[in-house]
This record gives structure tokens, C-alpha cells and sequence, in this order.
């Protein structure tokens, strides 16, 4: 089976593969200052729970936007699984290609969501990303990525805003009735909720003119199922898309197999 490892800045998501079968999937928080040997434990506690061990892992393959621990997952990919990891870095091929002014500064989980939304949902597409930032890929026609929009995260710029304030509580994140507050909470929630609705609509209106067509729209992220059903526009959700790029990478670049 194929481990797929997407290394977020707030997450990390493991997923294994047989085949083009997503078999199970976990989240874990990202810790950076975790050793290896610590992941590891974590990790083959996981397959444990499933029945599954360190041998049944005949691939890994990693996307990582935290440097230190691609490098963590490299190790324990060579480690306790045997295997030489395919990572997501310049060079590798995706046959996708990114048309930016400096293509290898695209994120690798952006440029897997990318490679999958095209494969899962055909040409053009639009990728928004609910995570520490919230992201748009727009891939045009022709199966390019053209380019990315970067905006605060959800819960990144609830952060900022308690921490800066003295006295606006910390609230759950949760569709309130109405857009008009009639309280502290209710208020907050609406301007959480429905803003980044409204500015999901918004991006989207312009990126699709800028494509110059009617481009499918495709979310993924631990928030998605919390904002898609107030748009208008978010045609569909995938929370592991990173997962299945990954497959979609590895494939691509799949290792000569001996004989």
C-alpha cells in the first residue's frame, strides 16, 4: 500500500492507498519540535488500530509546506517502512504545468490539490483551500495552473482578533440565523460565517473572469462543510485532496520496479 503524507502548518493528514482505493485516512496537529522516532510511535499506533503494520507499506510519498519535518518523514519513510520517499520538490513531474512568475514557490499541497481537482473533476476548475490561509488554485482549460490567491484562514484571523482585543469573547465557529447580530457571539459569528462566504463569491467572480469561463469549484479543508453551504458557488468537497494528489504524484513518478 501507498502512504500518503500531506505535512500542513496546522495539520498533518496520513492517508494509505491500495491501488486508486483510499483504504483510511487520520489528522493529527502539527508539531514541530515532535522527533521522529515520536511520529513514528504515533503513526504505526494508528495503522495498529486498523489492523495494518510497518510491512504492509510498499510506497510513501510526502508534500510538506514545514521543511524541518518533511525531513522528519523522510527519515522515518527510510526507517521503519524501507521504502525511498517520493517528495513533493522542484523537478518532480506532475504533468501539470504552473504558470507563476516563480512556479517552485507554489505550496506542494497546493500544486497536489491542484493535480487532483483536475483529475477528479475535470477542466477548469477553481481548488479553495479552507486551512491556515485560505487558498484559491485556478486551473485553466489547457489543465495549467495559472496561479493562487492567499487570504487569512478562518480560525488564523480569529486568533488575531481575540488576541487584539480586551473584551470580544472566544466563540465557537457555527452558522448563526441571522446576518444581523443581536449579541457579542452571534455577531462574531456572523462576521466569521457569512464574510468568508461572501468573500469566497467574490474571488471566485473574479478569478472566473479572469480564466474567461465558468469554472467548476471544488473545496477542501477542515472548514469547507462549515462555509460551502452559505455560497453560492462551491460546487463540491473533498476533504482529502492533498491525500489523492499525492497517489496521482507517486503514480507519475512511480520507482522502475525490479524486472
Amino acid at each position: 500500500m501507498l502512504l500518503s503524507t500531506d505535512i500542513g502548518n496546522t495539520n498533518i493528514k496520513f492517508g494509505l492507498f491500495d491501488g486508486e482505493r483510499l483504504v483510511c485516512h487520520w489528522r493529527i496537529a502539527t508539531d514541530r519540535s515532535r522527533l521522529p522516532d515520536e511520529y513514528a510511535v504515533l503513526l504505526l499506533s494508528l495503522f495498529g488500530s486498523e489492523g495494518l503494520h510497518a510491512q504492509d507499506i510498499s510506497g510513501c510519498a510526502i508534500s510538506s509546506v514545514v521543511p524541518v519535518l518533511g525531513q522528519v518523514f523522510l527519515e522515518i519513510s527510510q526507517r521503519y517502512f524501507h521504502q525511498e520517499p517520493l517528495l513533493v520538490a522542484p523537478g518532480i513531474k506532475t504533468g501539470m504545468r504552473i504558470n507563476t512568475d516563480y512556479p517552485d514557490e507554489v505550496g506542494s499541497d497546493l500544486v497536489m490539490n491542484a493535480l487532483a481537482a483536475r483529475h477528479l473533476y475535470g477542466t477548469p476548475v477553481i481548488v479553495i483551500s479552507f486551512g491556515t490561509a485560505t487558498s484559491f488554485v485556478a486551473v485553466s482549460s489547457q489543465g495549467d495552473l495559472e496561479g493562487v490567491v492567499i487570504a487569512p484562514g478562518i480560525y488564523t484571523s480569529g486568533d488575531n482578533l481575540f488576541r487584539s482585543t480586551a473584551t470580544l469573547p472566544q466563540v465557537a465557529l457555527s452558522r448563526p440565523a441571522t446576518a444581523i447580530g443581536k449579541n457579542t457571539v452571534r455577531s462574531i459569528q456572523s462576521g466569521f460565517v457569512f464574510g468568508f462566504a461572501a468573500l469566497v463569491e467574490g474571488l471566485v467572480e473574479r478569478i472566473r473572469a479572469e480564466l474567461g469561463t465558468n469554472a467548476r469549484v471544488v473545496a477542501t479543508g477542515g472548514l469547507a462543510n462549515l462555509i460551502t453551504p452559505e455560497t453560492r458557488v462551491i460546487e463540491a468537497v473533498e476533504p482529502n485532496l492533498a491525500l489523492i494528489g499525492l497517489r496521482l504524484m507517486y503514480d507519475l513518478n512511480r520507482p522502475a520496479q525490479p524486472g
